[in-house]
């Protein structure tokens, strides 16, 4: 006689669900390929724009370009960045750069931030930073050489409550 009974529930073993908090932390050269392609996508709008605004000619030359140039010139490439990344890091966290590499923005729960989030704690203290002389330069290299810290945590992840991570 068979010991199974046709009428008991089915079974299985149930698994509980990763925790998006304890997600991967994307690696260095993760982030940096990542940048890269931020990089490029950025150019494709930067050099045009620089060459239409006339920047171009004070590059070229060496000199500076008057702070007016230089603010109109960060404010639109500002705009283009949230024009070519918004969609994609209001949906999933994501710069097109991060899409590619397969890596994501999270906050410190794992969840994706809130637009607002990311580009006003974000991104936007960090260009604001670059049009500062002389330390416009020097602050952005700091900022980016924090990701040598065990977490990983540039200073714009710190301001933002934010960590990048495997997608």
């Amino acid at each position: 006689m068979s010991s199974s009974n046709p009428y008991q529930a089915p079974r299985a073993e149930l698994l509980d669900p990763e925790d998006p908090a304890e997600a991967e932390l994307a690696t260095r050269s993760q982030r940096f390929g990542a940048a890269l392609l931020d990089l490029v996508v950025g150019l494709c709008f930067g050099i045009p724009v620089m060459m239409a605004l006339g920047m171009w000619e004070y590059v070229k030359h060496g000199r500076p370009a008057p702070t007016s140039l230089t603010m109109l010139s960060a404010l639109l490439g500002f705009i283009f960045f949230v024009l070519a990344h918004g969609y994609f890091l209001k949906k999933n966290g994501q710069t097109i750069g991060k899409k590619l590499v397969g890596v994501r923005i999270a906050d410190l729960d794992g969840e994706v931030p809130s637009f607002g989030r990311l580009i006003g704690l974000r991104y936007l203290p960090i260009s604001l930073v670059t049009l500062i002389p002389a330390l416009g330069q020097l602050l952005p290299l700091i900022d980016v050489l924090f990701i040598f810290r065990s977490d990983r945590r540039c200073v714009h992840d710190l301001i933002a409550g934010t960590k990048v991570v495997r997608a």
